[in-house]
């Protein structure tokens, strides 16, 4: 209704005012009151029509790509929490995992040094034990050689001296008197080698 009373007091002033300004012609004719009423209605049309596409085709759907627009946003949003959120909670898995790991490898790293100190300490101990016994076996060799040699070195030297006095004197003599000799030179000489 104010509309309604506004439109009709703009519609009379326009047209006192065309009266007054009639008696001028020429000039632009947008300025001539002449062509007020017209250019009203046409501004009129022109505005509602636009008003009215405006208001029906192309603000609708500017709102609605801006809504969509803003779900579009808010959605990106909340997936990009919830992914940071997966992608922390896997980092976290993944360092619980390493660290698994590597107490995993420290454990299995000692259990191999263990068992390789002790398969060392193993085969030391029968090397050493091997060594013992091949001490021990040449330490009998030895002692059997210095008991056995004054009877060998006895028979070497009375089986010597028999060939040298033959060939000396050209006559085989008693080998139990060579013999008699032989060991007792051995023996004042041998507590003197061998340490009876």
């Amino acid at each position: 209704m104010i509309n309604k009373i506004l439109f009709q007091l703009v519609f009379f002033n326009f047209l006192l005012i065309g009266k007054v300004f009639s008696a001028e012609s020429g000039g632009m004719p947008q300025l001539n009151p002449e062509y007020w009423i017209s250019q009203i209605f046409w501004l009129t049309i022109t505005f509602g029509v636009l008003y009215v596409v405006l208001s029906r085709l192309i603000l609708p759907k500017i709102s609605s790509n801006l809504e969509l627009r803003k779900s579009q946003i808010s959605d990106n949003i909340e997936a990009a929490d919830s992914q940071r959120k997966k992608s922390e909670s896997k980092l976290k898995e993944y360092d619980d995992i390493i660290s698994k790991s590597k107490m995993e490898a420290k454990e299995i790293f000692i259990q191999a040094r263990e068992k390789t100190l002790k398969e060392i300490n193993l085969k030391r101990d029968a090397l050493d034990k091997q060594i013992d016994e091949e001490i021990k076996r040449a330490e009998d060799e030895i002692n059997q050689l210095k008991k056995d040699s004054p009877t060998k070195i006895n028979k070497i030297a009375i089986d010597t001296c028999s060939e040298i006095i033959q060939k000396l004197i050209g006559a085989n003599i008693n080998n139990s008197s060579i013999s008699a000799i032989v060991e007792d030179l051995s023996k004042k000489k041998g507590e003197k080698y061998y340490g009876n």
